[in-house]
């Protein structure tokens, strides 16, 4: 084998296995986000209620999900519940659980630091109060929200590496695998695999945090 260690990412099947664990990572990940953005936006405007028993509700749940670390939510669903789901189908649960909390975070903080003469300007015109929100709310605050809700999108993409700990064969998983079945022939085994994941999970969050400081750069110029 090489003697510079680097040959163990490309030995046998070890980078088709890490590509297949990126794919899982990324499919958790996608799948979350695009659950926590469709449920987030509702919400996000539910908390903006007038009935502070539903505003209650909701902050309820928001703190929970933000005081309890998100490793216990996945212990708690996978090994306490007892719900026989797969550990695949636990993290995007609670990942999901988890981005739907923040992202209604944000989409009410984007709804409330609109001007209130707004929707007292819709309700002039006429509009119901879904009307007002399909034509004047919504379209405003996602131009406020979209830099933040795609910063959570990577801080989800980086926080799915928890998963290998309810036994998810991710990229992180696969990479400790190689390592393990390495470490005698290759004393710096560890070295290029995790640096490689490091390099796959740069390829993926690098991207989209530049997405979201160009968007803010160009909405705020």
């Amino acid at each position: 084998m090489d003697s510079s260690g680097i040959s163990v990412v490309f030995e046998g099947f070890n980078l088709l296995r890490l590509l297949n664990g990126l794919l899982v990572t990324a499919r958790i990940a996608l799948i979350s986000v695009f659950i926590s953005g469709v449920l987030g936006i509702v919400l996000g405007i539910v908390m903006t209620s007038k009935w502070k028993a539903v505003r209650s509700v909701c902050r309820i749940y928001l703190e929970a999900v933000r005081i309890i670390p998100i490793l216990v939510w996945l212990f708690i669903f996978y090994f306490t519940l007892n719900l026989e789901l797969g550990g695949e189908l636990v993290s995007i649960i609670v990942f999901s659980l988890w981005g739907t909390a923040e992202m209604g975070d944000i989409v009410r903080g984007a709804v409330e630091s609109l001007p209130k003469h707004q929707k007292e300007s819709g309700a002039a015109l006429g509009l119901t109060y879904v009307q007002i929100y399909q034509y004047i709310i919504i379209p405003q605050t996602v131009r406020r929200l979209l830099p933040a809700a795609i910063n959570l999108a990577t801080r989800m993409i980086k926080t799915t590496s928890l998963v290998v700990l309810i036994g998810v064969v991710e990229v992180l998983k696969v990479g400790q695998q190689i390592i393990e079945r390495s470490i005698l022939e290759v004393p710096t085994a560890s070295f290029w695999i995790y640096g490689f994941i490091f390099l796959l999970y740069f390829a993926i969050c690098y991207p989209v945090s530049l997405l979201s400081k160009r968007l803010e750069r160009k909405w705020q110029s």
